[in-house]
């Protein structure tokens, strides 16, 4: 009965696009893939699917360092390995162009962590690490709470930036708050000295981040030789803390949103059968966001009828209110027709800030709270 009880694994593509740096922990590295491994192992056991996934891994540099064309070059290679979903790009400024190849030559479909909904189309779905446009409202809720007015804003002349701060000037108009300087900085890291100096002069209460996080990585020099210690406040780009001491060190100090929180049973949950499965608990966002990746991509490849890249995301589509890993306790994903952004409610993003240690992270918020 060998040849008719095999069948060939499914081939789930994964596309990142930003290249590691050198030294990168190979634990944190393994993350990016273990919890999918794990979900997919899991749903084989527990008779979910009837045949393995097999993860295609794609690993090059798009913008901001590197340029679009690497990232549709990738997708296009894991299309003609046959996968039959793709998991990435990830940052905005990638999957904007990237969406276009898709419906225009590739039509798989793909899913993403970016936080714009120009992403979303009839192949393309995300459980967004944050969002463009919500992200900018918390940081407002979480500045008015604190009393806080006069803001300064240091914005990323990119696509993700200037989303950014047409949001928050929205929020902040509804808040009642008010922002008195706005100064540009580069995607990545170069002196923003002149640029943290005029916030300096105009007596800002705090500071806002817009963009995706190299653009600050060089504030903290400047801050010391001012003297100068404002409540300051960043989106997702929170998240990139992990990437090395550099980028944490960067993002001490700061208020920023992230996806983990320990109050979620459900993330705490997979956590404990990580760490029987692996030896470790890696108490951060990556693992939990990529079990609610894997959680919904082993439901579309069970459901998919026929097995084919349209079946699969036929069958995201009927995906519903799955509890989820990441966000705040009660966060939910489902997907419908023309609905292709996962969460459902504001809980998908806590508000952290990170210690010294370089190690520890803390919950100061959740959106709504009182």
């Amino acid at each position: 009965m060998a040849y008719e009880s095999s069948a060939e694994p499914i081939k789930l593509g994964y596309l990142f696009d930003f290249v590691l740096p050198d030294g990168y922990p190979k634990e944190m590295r393994d993350d990016l893939t273990q919890s999918f491994e794990l979900v997919f192992e899991d749903g084989l056991a527990n008779g979910v699917i009837d045949r393995p996934i097999e993860i295609v891994f794609r690993e090059v540099e798009g913008l901001p360092k590197g340029s679009v064309k690497a990232v549709i070059d990738a997708y296009g290679e894991l299309v003609d390995e046959g996968c039959l979903a793709v998991f990435g790009p990830a940052i905005t400024d990638n999957c904007v162009p990237t969406k276009e190849a898709i419906e225009e030559r590739f039509r798989v479909p793909a899913i993403s962590v970016t936080g714009t909904e120009d992403w979303l189309g009839e192949w393309t779905f995300s459980l967004s690490m944050g969002s463009m446009n919500d992200e900018p409202i918390f940081w407002a809720d979480l500045i008015a709470k604190r009393g806080l007015d006069d803001i300064g804003v240091l914005v990323e002349q990119s696509l993700v930036g200037e989303t950014y701060l047409n949001s928050f000037r929205i929020a902040c108009r509804d808040k009642g708050l008010r922002i008195v300087a706005v100064e540009n900085i580069a995607q990545v890291a170069q002196d923003i000295g002149p640029a943290v100096r005029k916030l300096h002069e105009a007596k800002v209460q705090c500071l806002v981040h817009c963009g995706f996080g190299f653009g600050v990585v060089l504030i903290n020099p400047v801050l010391q030789e001012l003297d100068w210690d404002p409540p300051r406040f960043m989106g997702t780009s929170f998240q990139n803390a992990w990437i090395n001491k550099i980028v944490w060190d960067a993002v001490v100090g700061w208020v920023g949103l992230d996806q983990y929180d320990d109050a979620n049973t459900v993330g705490q949950q997979f956590l404990d059968r990580y760490q029987a499965r692996y030896g470790r608990r890696p108490e951060y966002c990556v693992p939990v966001v990529n079990r609610d990746l894997a959680t919904v991509l082993l439901r579309a490849f069970a459901d998919a009828r026929p097995l084919s890249p349209r079946g699969v995301r036929d069958a995201l589509e009927r995906i519903r209110m799955l509890p989820a890993a990441s966000g705040a306790p009660g966060t939910r994903i489902s997907f419908g027709k023309w609905a292709h952004r996962g969460w459902m409610g504001p809980g998908f993003l806590v508000a952290r800030r990170l210690d010294p240690d370089g190690v520890t992270a803390y919950l100061v918020d959740r959106f709504g709270e009182a």
